[in-house]
């Protein structure tokens, strides 16, 4: 989001900046009004290909960036579901084990203990 803003102030500054030096050399110019219109729209062309250029750039800079992150983000899942059935494996052998050792300690457990008197 960052991005976008500062692209946005770049812009404005691109433009604020051409419009600024198109008045400035209009006070300055030494030259006929026809003259002076000649210029004008070949500098407002010259302006408009140029943010064309820098909007066409940045939105495919914007493009690889999103598609990285997308990258990013699909390995990074992919990961954590390895590590979440690597989790649940280890999880599922522990459990095999735990009932394993009270099944092996439930028998002598049982022997060991004094019957219940019948109220």
């Amino acid at each position: 989001m960052s991005d976008r803003d500062d692209f946005g102030a770049f812009l404005i500054g691109f433009i604020v900046g051409g419009l600024t030096g198109a008045i400035t050399a209009l006070l300055f110019a030494p030259q006929s009004g026809d003259e002076t219109r000649v210029m004008i729209r070949d500098k407002a062309i010259e302006l408009k290909e140029q943010t064309s250029e820098t909007v066409a750039e940045t939105l495919s800079k914007a493009e690889t960036a999103a598609k990285d992150a997308v990258n990013r983000a699909e390995v990074l899942l992919e990961d954590a579901k390895k590590k979440a059935s690597e989790i649940a494996e280890k999880g599922q052998v522990m459990l095999e084990e735990s009932k394993k050792r009270v099944t092996k300690a439930a028998p002598p457990a049982k022997k060991a203990a004094p019957p219940k008197k019948e109220a």
